[in-house]
Protein backbone atom coordinates (compact mmCIF):
# COMPACT_ATOMS: atom_id res chain seq x y z
CA UNK A 1 0.00 0.00 0.00
CA UNK A 2 2.64 2.08 0.95
CA UNK A 3 4.74 1.50 -2.19
CA UNK A 4 1.54 2.43 -4.03
CA UNK A 5 1.30 5.85 -2.69
CA UNK A 6 4.51 6.33 -3.15
CA UNK A 7 4.67 5.33 -6.77
CA UNK A 8 1.72 7.33 -7.34
CA UNK A 9 3.24 10.36 -6.02
CA UNK A 10 6.48 10.10 -7.81
CA UNK A 11 3.47 10.21 -10.73
CA UNK A 12 2.28 13.35 -9.84
CA UNK A 13 5.40 15.04 -8.81
CA UNK A 14 6.75 14.01 -12.57
CA UNK A 15 3.68 15.09 -14.24
CA UNK A 16 3.90 18.40 -12.94
CA UNK A 17 7.37 18.81 -13.51
CA UNK A 18 6.62 17.46 -17.33
CA UNK A 19 3.65 20.01 -17.09
CA UNK A 20 5.99 22.45 -15.98
CA UNK A 21 8.56 22.03 -18.63
CA UNK A 22 6.04 22.06 -20.87
CA UNK A 23 4.90 25.36 -19.85
CA UNK A 24 8.49 26.85 -19.82
CA UNK A 25 9.11 25.43 -23.36
CA UNK A 26 5.85 26.80 -24.99
CA UNK A 27 6.75 30.07 -23.16
CA UNK A 28 10.36 30.16 -24.54
CA UNK A 29 8.99 29.47 -27.90
CA UNK A 30 6.06 32.36 -27.77
CA UNK A 31 9.24 34.52 -26.94
CA UNK A 32 11.14 33.40 -29.47
CA UNK A 33 8.14 34.10 -32.63
CA UNK A 34 7.77 37.06 -30.90
CA UNK A 35 11.02 38.04 -31.20
CA UNK A 36 11.19 37.31 -34.80
CA UNK A 37 8.21 39.40 -35.41
CA UNK A 38 9.70 41.68 -33.61
CA UNK A 39 13.20 41.91 -35.66
CA UNK A 40 10.44 41.71 -38.98
CA UNK A 41 8.63 44.87 -38.12
CA UNK A 42 12.35 47.19 -36.78
CA UNK A 43 13.06 45.61 -40.39
CA UNK A 44 10.62 47.15 -41.93
CA UNK A 45 10.41 50.19 -40.06
CA UNK A 46 13.96 51.04 -40.57
CA UNK A 47 15.46 53.84 -41.23
CA UNK A 48 17.92 53.27 -43.38
CA UNK A 49 18.95 49.72 -45.82
CA UNK A 50 22.20 49.78 -44.23
CA UNK A 51 19.99 49.78 -40.58
CA UNK A 52 17.70 47.10 -41.96
CA UNK A 53 20.70 44.82 -43.43
CA UNK A 54 22.27 45.41 -39.73
CA UNK A 55 19.08 44.03 -38.24
CA UNK A 56 19.14 41.22 -40.39
CA UNK A 57 22.12 40.51 -39.35
CA UNK A 58 21.76 40.40 -35.52
CA UNK A 59 19.03 38.21 -36.21
CA UNK A 60 21.17 35.96 -36.99
CA UNK A 61 23.92 36.18 -34.29
CA UNK A 62 21.40 35.84 -31.80
CA UNK A 63 20.33 32.71 -33.22
CA UNK A 64 16.90 33.69 -33.68
CA UNK A 65 14.64 32.17 -36.93
CA UNK A 66 14.16 34.07 -39.78
CA UNK A 67 11.25 34.52 -41.77
CA UNK A 68 9.57 35.05 -44.75
CA UNK A 69 8.50 38.27 -43.86
CA UNK A 70 12.17 39.60 -42.45
CA UNK A 71 13.71 38.29 -45.51
CA UNK A 72 11.21 40.00 -47.95
CA UNK A 73 11.58 43.46 -45.85
CA UNK A 74 15.55 43.08 -45.60
CA UNK A 75 15.97 42.43 -49.68
CA UNK A 76 13.54 45.61 -50.43
CA UNK A 77 15.40 47.88 -47.96
CA UNK A 78 18.42 47.11 -49.55
CA UNK A 79 17.64 47.13 -53.27
CA UNK A 80 17.78 51.14 -52.44
CA UNK A 81 21.49 50.58 -52.09
CA UNK A 82 21.94 49.04 -55.70
CA UNK A 83 24.94 46.65 -54.35
CA UNK A 84 25.10 43.94 -55.67
CA UNK A 85 27.13 41.82 -53.47
CA UNK A 86 24.69 42.44 -50.85
CA UNK A 87 21.83 41.38 -53.29
CA UNK A 88 24.14 38.52 -53.66
CA UNK A 89 24.35 37.45 -50.49
CA UNK A 90 20.80 38.36 -49.17
CA UNK A 91 19.57 35.51 -52.32
CA UNK A 92 22.20 32.87 -50.27
CA UNK A 93 20.43 33.37 -47.13
CA UNK A 94 16.69 32.76 -49.16
CA UNK A 95 18.36 30.02 -50.69
CA UNK A 96 19.16 28.54 -47.31
CA UNK A 97 16.72 29.23 -45.36
CA UNK A 98 14.60 27.94 -48.38
CA UNK A 99 12.34 31.28 -49.32
CA UNK A 100 12.79 31.13 -52.88
CA UNK A 101 9.73 29.61 -53.97
CA UNK A 102 8.23 32.57 -52.07
CA UNK A 103 6.44 34.70 -54.88
CA UNK A 104 7.23 38.00 -52.58
CA UNK A 105 10.49 37.23 -51.95
CA UNK A 106 11.61 36.34 -55.25
CA UNK A 107 10.20 38.88 -56.93
CA UNK A 108 12.27 41.69 -54.66
CA UNK A 109 15.15 39.56 -55.24
CA UNK A 110 14.62 39.53 -58.88
CA UNK A 111 13.77 43.39 -58.73
CA UNK A 112 17.12 44.02 -56.72
CA UNK A 113 19.31 42.33 -59.16
CA UNK A 114 17.30 43.70 -61.75
CA UNK A 115 18.92 47.04 -60.44
CA UNK A 116 22.33 45.83 -60.34
CA UNK A 117 23.07 42.97 -63.10
CA UNK A 118 21.19 42.21 -66.04
CA UNK A 119 22.97 38.40 -65.74
CA UNK A 120 21.94 37.66 -62.43
CA UNK A 121 18.43 38.92 -62.97
CA UNK A 122 18.16 36.76 -65.91
CA UNK A 123 19.34 33.59 -64.42
CA UNK A 124 17.36 34.19 -61.35
CA UNK A 125 14.22 35.22 -63.97
CA UNK A 126 15.16 31.33 -65.71
CA UNK A 127 14.84 29.72 -62.29
CA UNK A 128 11.83 30.67 -61.11
CA UNK A 129 8.76 28.58 -60.89
CA UNK A 130 6.57 31.39 -59.99
CA UNK A 131 6.89 33.78 -62.34
CA UNK A 132 3.79 36.27 -62.76
CA UNK A 133 3.08 39.51 -64.45
CA UNK A 134 5.21 41.62 -61.40
CA UNK A 135 8.63 39.32 -62.60
CA UNK A 136 8.01 39.80 -66.21
CA UNK A 137 7.41 43.30 -66.16
CA UNK A 138 10.56 43.72 -64.25
CA UNK A 139 12.50 41.98 -66.36
CA UNK A 140 11.29 43.91 -69.83
CA UNK A 141 12.47 47.12 -67.02
CA UNK A 142 15.80 45.57 -66.85
CA UNK A 143 16.35 45.30 -69.97
CA UNK A 144 15.54 48.70 -70.62
CA UNK A 145 17.91 49.85 -67.98
CA UNK A 146 20.56 47.71 -69.98
CA UNK A 147 19.26 49.21 -73.85
CA UNK A 148 18.53 45.30 -74.78
CA UNK A 149 15.43 46.26 -76.85
CA UNK A 150 14.96 43.49 -78.32
CA UNK A 151 15.28 40.82 -75.28
CA UNK A 152 12.76 43.46 -73.66
CA UNK A 153 9.94 42.42 -76.68
CA UNK A 154 10.86 38.98 -76.03
CA UNK A 155 9.83 38.77 -72.66
CA UNK A 156 6.48 41.14 -72.93
CA UNK A 157 5.80 38.28 -76.13
CA UNK A 158 6.19 35.32 -73.56
CA UNK A 159 3.83 36.53 -70.98
CA UNK A 160 0.87 35.11 -70.70
CA UNK A 161 -0.80 37.89 -69.02
CA UNK A 162 0.08 41.66 -69.43
CA UNK A 163 -1.48 44.30 -67.31
CA UNK A 164 -1.11 48.20 -67.38
CA UNK A 165 2.44 47.78 -66.41
CA UNK A 166 3.34 45.57 -68.66
CA UNK A 167 2.60 47.83 -71.78
CA UNK A 168 3.77 50.85 -69.80
CA UNK A 169 7.13 49.32 -69.33
CA UNK A 170 7.37 47.87 -73.05
CA UNK A 171 6.12 51.04 -74.40
CA UNK A 172 8.74 53.00 -72.65
CA UNK A 173 11.62 50.80 -73.21
CA UNK A 174 10.94 52.23 -77.15
CA UNK A 175 10.81 55.77 -75.74
CA UNK A 176 14.06 55.70 -73.83
CA UNK A 177 16.24 54.19 -76.34
CA UNK A 178 14.76 56.44 -79.13
CA UNK A 179 12.74 54.21 -80.82
CA UNK A 180 9.76 56.20 -80.72
CA UNK A 181 7.84 55.44 -83.59
CA UNK A 182 7.88 51.78 -82.29
CA UNK A 183 6.38 53.10 -78.81
CA UNK A 184 3.59 55.25 -80.52
CA UNK A 185 2.89 51.93 -82.78
CA UNK A 186 3.33 49.63 -79.39
CA UNK A 187 0.60 52.06 -77.69
CA UNK A 188 -2.05 51.42 -80.66
CA UNK A 189 -1.54 47.82 -80.81
CA UNK A 190 -2.76 47.87 -76.81
CA UNK A 191 -5.57 49.97 -77.77
CA UNK A 192 -6.56 47.61 -80.41
CA UNK A 193 -5.25 44.60 -80.00
CA UNK A 194 -5.44 44.03 -76.16
CA UNK A 195 -8.38 41.23 -75.21
CA UNK A 196 -8.86 42.73 -71.58
CA UNK A 197 -9.39 45.66 -73.07
CA UNK A 198 -6.71 47.87 -70.68
CA UNK A 199 -7.60 51.47 -70.26
CA UNK A 200 -3.90 53.56 -70.60
CA UNK A 201 -3.01 55.47 -67.15
CA UNK A 202 -1.40 58.47 -66.79
CA UNK A 203 2.16 57.23 -66.76
CA UNK A 204 1.72 55.30 -70.69
CA UNK A 205 0.18 58.41 -71.58
CA UNK A 206 3.71 59.86 -70.75
CA UNK A 207 5.91 57.79 -72.15
CA UNK A 208 3.41 58.11 -75.72
CA UNK A 209 3.42 62.13 -75.41
CA UNK A 210 7.15 61.54 -75.21
CA UNK A 211 7.75 59.65 -77.98
CA UNK A 212 4.95 62.16 -80.15
CA UNK A 213 7.13 65.23 -79.59
CA UNK A 214 9.88 63.42 -81.95
CA UNK A 215 7.59 63.14 -84.72
CA UNK A 216 6.66 66.12 -86.34
CA UNK A 217 2.96 66.64 -87.66
CA UNK A 218 2.67 62.90 -86.86
CA UNK A 219 3.15 62.88 -83.71
CA UNK A 220 1.58 66.34 -82.93
CA UNK A 221 -1.54 64.53 -83.92
CA UNK A 222 -1.45 61.76 -81.74
CA UNK A 223 -0.40 63.97 -79.07
CA UNK A 224 -3.77 66.16 -79.36
CA UNK A 225 -5.96 62.66 -79.01
CA UNK A 226 -4.28 62.15 -76.13
CA UNK A 227 -4.93 65.43 -74.98
CA UNK A 228 -8.64 64.78 -75.95
CA UNK A 229 -8.32 61.35 -74.20
CA UNK A 230 -7.24 63.33 -70.94
CA UNK A 231 -9.66 65.55 -70.88
CA UNK A 232 -12.83 63.38 -71.49
CA UNK A 233 -11.04 61.63 -68.88
CA UNK A 234 -11.23 64.83 -66.78
CA UNK A 235 -7.85 63.63 -64.81
CA UNK A 236 -6.03 66.52 -63.17
CA UNK A 237 -2.94 67.42 -65.04
CA UNK A 238 0.03 66.47 -62.88
CA UNK A 239 3.21 67.75 -63.42
CA UNK A 240 5.03 64.83 -65.87
CA UNK A 241 1.79 64.30 -67.75
CA UNK A 242 1.20 68.24 -68.69
CA UNK A 243 4.83 68.99 -68.72
CA UNK A 244 5.89 66.66 -71.93
CA UNK A 245 2.26 67.93 -73.88
CA UNK A 246 3.68 71.40 -73.01
CA UNK A 247 6.85 70.58 -74.50
CA UNK A 248 4.82 68.54 -77.84
CA UNK A 249 3.00 71.93 -78.56
CA UNK A 250 5.95 74.41 -78.24
CA UNK A 251 8.05 71.95 -80.20
CA UNK A 252 5.41 72.28 -83.31
CA UNK A 253 4.83 76.23 -82.21
CA UNK A 254 1.38 75.70 -80.98
CA UNK A 255 2.50 78.21 -78.20
CA UNK A 256 -0.72 79.41 -77.13
CA UNK A 257 -1.75 75.67 -76.92
CA UNK A 258 1.24 75.06 -74.58
CA UNK A 259 0.16 78.04 -72.39
CA UNK A 260 -3.32 76.72 -71.92
CA UNK A 261 -1.85 73.49 -71.13
CA UNK A 262 0.58 74.74 -68.67
CA UNK A 263 -2.29 76.93 -67.19
CA UNK A 264 -4.43 74.07 -65.98
CA UNK A 265 -1.72 72.14 -64.62
CA UNK A 266 -2.31 72.16 -60.57
CA UNK A 267 1.18 71.92 -60.10
CA UNK A 268 4.40 73.21 -61.56
CA UNK A 269 8.13 72.65 -61.10
CA UNK A 270 11.10 74.21 -62.21
CA UNK A 271 10.95 71.67 -65.68
CA UNK A 272 7.52 72.88 -66.74
CA UNK A 273 8.81 76.62 -66.48
CA UNK A 274 11.60 75.93 -68.52
CA UNK A 275 10.01 73.72 -70.96
CA UNK A 276 7.69 76.55 -71.35
CA UNK A 277 10.29 79.47 -71.45
CA UNK A 278 12.64 77.72 -73.78
CA UNK A 279 9.89 76.93 -75.99
CA UNK A 280 8.41 80.54 -76.79
CA UNK A 281 12.64 81.84 -76.36
CA UNK A 282 13.18 79.39 -79.51
CA UNK A 283 10.31 80.50 -81.39
CA UNK A 284 11.07 84.18 -81.61
CA UNK A 285 8.70 85.36 -78.35
CA UNK A 286 11.85 86.69 -75.98
CA UNK A 287 9.64 89.11 -74.70
CA UNK A 288 6.76 86.70 -73.67
CA UNK A 289 9.97 84.23 -72.55
CA UNK A 290 11.05 86.50 -69.93
CA UNK A 291 7.57 87.60 -69.00
CA UNK A 292 7.40 84.04 -67.81
CA UNK A 293 10.57 83.84 -66.28
CA UNK A 294 9.44 86.83 -64.10
CA UNK A 295 6.83 85.22 -63.13
CA UNK A 296 7.93 82.08 -62.14
CA UNK A 297 10.94 83.94 -60.09
CA UNK A 298 7.54 85.22 -57.94
CA UNK A 299 6.56 81.79 -56.87
CA UNK A 300 9.77 81.31 -55.62
CA UNK A 301 10.97 78.57 -57.84
CA UNK A 302 14.81 78.51 -58.38
CA UNK A 303 16.00 78.45 -62.09
CA UNK A 304 18.61 75.83 -63.48
CA UNK A 305 21.33 76.33 -65.90
CA UNK A 306 19.04 75.25 -69.06
CA UNK A 307 15.89 77.92 -67.73
CA UNK A 308 18.82 80.26 -68.18
CA UNK A 309 19.63 79.02 -71.75
CA UNK A 310 16.46 79.65 -72.36
CA UNK A 311 16.51 83.17 -70.94
CA UNK A 312 19.07 83.81 -72.65
CA UNK A 313 18.09 82.88 -75.65
CA UNK A 314 14.78 85.11 -75.38
CA UNK A 315 17.42 88.01 -75.22
CA UNK A 316 18.88 87.07 -78.18
CA UNK A 317 16.01 86.66 -80.64
CA UNK A 318 13.95 89.69 -78.73
CA UNK A 319 14.35 92.23 -81.85
CA UNK A 320 17.47 94.00 -81.69
CA UNK A 321 18.69 92.14 -79.22
CA UNK A 322 19.02 93.01 -75.26
CA UNK A 323 22.61 93.49 -74.71
CA UNK A 324 21.90 95.10 -71.01
CA UNK A 325 19.59 92.67 -70.32
CA UNK A 326 21.64 89.91 -71.15
CA UNK A 327 24.34 91.17 -69.50
CA UNK A 328 21.98 91.28 -66.21
CA UNK A 329 20.91 87.49 -66.63
CA UNK A 330 24.24 86.60 -66.65
CA UNK A 331 25.22 88.34 -63.77
CA UNK A 332 22.02 87.41 -61.94
CA UNK A 333 22.37 83.26 -62.67
CA UNK A 334 26.07 83.69 -61.16
CA UNK A 335 25.34 86.10 -57.79
CA UNK A 336 21.93 85.51 -56.87
CA UNK A 337 21.90 81.67 -58.06
CA UNK A 338 25.14 80.71 -57.72
CA UNK A 339 24.96 78.51 -60.84
CA UNK A 340 28.25 78.28 -63.07
CA UNK A 341 27.83 79.49 -66.68
CA UNK A 342 28.14 77.02 -69.51
CA UNK A 343 29.52 77.14 -72.90
CA UNK A 344 25.33 77.69 -74.29
CA UNK A 345 25.49 80.86 -71.73
CA UNK A 346 28.78 82.31 -73.42
CA UNK A 347 27.57 81.25 -76.47
CA UNK A 348 24.25 83.39 -76.35
CA UNK A 349 26.07 86.33 -74.64
CA UNK A 350 28.75 86.21 -77.57
CA UNK A 351 26.08 85.50 -80.55
CA UNK A 352 23.96 89.01 -79.26
CA UNK A 353 26.99 90.87 -78.93
CA UNK A 354 28.36 89.58 -82.51
CA UNK A 355 24.76 90.59 -84.00
CA UNK A 356 24.40 93.99 -82.69
CA UNK A 357 28.14 95.16 -84.11
CA UNK A 358 30.10 94.71 -80.85
CA UNK A 359 32.69 92.19 -82.07
CA UNK A 360 35.71 93.78 -79.26
CA UNK A 361 32.95 93.13 -76.25
CA UNK A 362 32.21 89.39 -78.14
CA UNK A 363 35.78 88.52 -78.58
CA UNK A 364 36.76 89.82 -74.61
CA UNK A 365 33.56 87.56 -73.55
CA UNK A 366 35.59 84.52 -75.45
CA UNK A 367 38.98 85.16 -73.86
CA UNK A 368 37.00 85.60 -69.86
CA UNK A 369 35.20 82.37 -70.55
CA UNK A 370 35.45 79.88 -67.41
CA UNK A 371 35.31 77.04 -70.12
CA UNK A 372 36.93 76.22 -73.07
CA UNK A 373 35.22 78.04 -76.06
CA UNK A 374 33.85 75.46 -78.80
CA UNK A 375 33.13 75.42 -82.43
CA UNK A 376 29.93 76.37 -82.31
CA UNK A 377 30.82 79.90 -80.13
CA UNK A 378 33.66 80.63 -82.58
CA UNK A 379 31.64 79.84 -85.81
CA UNK A 380 28.94 82.61 -84.22
CA UNK A 381 31.74 85.37 -83.75
CA UNK A 382 33.29 84.49 -87.50
CA UNK A 383 29.92 84.64 -89.03
CA UNK A 384 29.17 88.19 -87.17
CA UNK A 385 32.41 89.09 -88.26
CA UNK A 386 31.68 88.76 -91.79
CA UNK A 387 28.28 90.39 -91.47
CA UNK A 388 30.21 93.44 -89.94
CA UNK A 389 32.92 93.32 -92.55
CA UNK A 390 35.48 93.07 -90.20
CA UNK A 391 38.63 90.42 -91.07
CA UNK A 392 40.46 92.32 -88.37
CA UNK A 393 38.96 90.86 -85.28
CA UNK A 394 37.87 87.13 -87.42
CA UNK A 395 41.34 86.92 -87.82
CA UNK A 396 42.07 86.70 -84.01
CA UNK A 397 40.56 83.64 -83.77
CA UNK A 398 40.83 81.61 -87.32
CA UNK A 399 43.74 79.45 -86.57
CA UNK A 400 41.87 78.56 -83.36
CA UNK A 401 39.55 77.43 -85.32
CA UNK A 402 41.23 75.61 -88.26
CA UNK A 403 43.35 73.24 -85.42
CA UNK A 404 39.81 72.52 -84.11
CA UNK A 405 38.04 71.28 -86.91
CA UNK A 406 37.77 67.28 -88.00
CA UNK A 407 38.34 65.68 -90.83
CA UNK A 408 35.27 65.88 -93.09
CA UNK A 409 33.60 68.13 -91.00
CA UNK A 410 32.61 71.43 -90.55
CA UNK A 411 32.45 72.46 -94.21
CA UNK A 412 30.45 75.51 -94.21
CA UNK A 413 32.98 76.74 -91.67
CA UNK A 414 35.50 76.46 -94.19
CA UNK A 415 33.08 78.63 -96.81
CA UNK A 416 33.15 81.10 -93.95
CA UNK A 417 37.18 81.37 -93.19
CA UNK A 418 37.49 81.93 -96.98
CA UNK A 419 34.65 84.58 -97.15
CA UNK A 420 36.80 86.38 -94.73
CA UNK A 421 40.30 86.37 -96.21
CA UNK A 422 38.86 87.38 -99.58
CA UNK A 423 37.56 90.19 -97.28
CA UNK A 424 40.51 90.54 -96.16
CA UNK A 425 42.19 90.67 -99.42
CA UNK A 426 44.69 87.61 -98.60
CA UNK A 427 43.57 85.58 -101.64
CA UNK A 428 46.66 83.03 -101.14
CA UNK A 429 45.23 82.08 -97.39
CA UNK A 430 41.76 82.13 -98.95
CA UNK A 431 43.28 79.66 -101.84
CA UNK A 432 44.72 77.20 -98.79
CA UNK A 433 41.75 77.25 -96.84
CA UNK A 434 39.88 75.73 -99.71
CA UNK A 435 42.18 73.47 -100.42
CA UNK A 436 42.40 72.38 -97.19
CA UNK A 437 38.96 71.85 -97.03
CA UNK A 438 39.04 69.86 -100.68
CA UNK A 439 41.52 67.51 -98.68
CA UNK A 440 39.55 66.87 -95.60
CA UNK A 441 36.97 66.17 -97.15
CA UNK A 442 38.04 64.16 -99.43
CA UNK A 443 41.17 62.52 -97.40
CA UNK A 444 44.34 62.64 -96.90
CA UNK A 445 44.90 60.62 -100.39
CA UNK A 446 43.71 63.29 -101.90
CA UNK A 447 46.14 64.90 -104.99
CA UNK A 448 45.72 68.48 -106.12
CA UNK A 449 47.27 70.40 -107.85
Amino acid sequence: MMMMMMMKMKQRVFLSVTQKHNQINNLCICRLYNSCSDFSLAIRNSNSPRQALHLFIQMQRQSIPVDSFAALFTIKSCSFLHSLSATRHLHAHVLKLGFASHVYVATSLLYSYALTSLVDARSLFDEMSCRNVVTGNTMITAYSKFGQLGSARQVFEEMHTRDVASWSALISTYINLGHWSEGVSTFREMLVNDEQNLQPDQMILVSVLAGCSNLGALGLNLGRSVHGFIVRKNWEWDVECGTVLVQLYVKNGFLQDARKVFDLMKDRNVIAWTVLICGFANNGHGKEALSLFEMMRETGIRPTELTFTGVLSACKHTGGGLLKEGHQYLRMMENIYDLEPTIEHYGCLVDMLGKAGQLIEAYEVIKGMRVEPNIIVYSSFLSACREHKNFRMGEKVINRVLDMLKSGENGGIYSLICDLYVLGGKWDEAERVRKLMMRKRTGSSYIYK
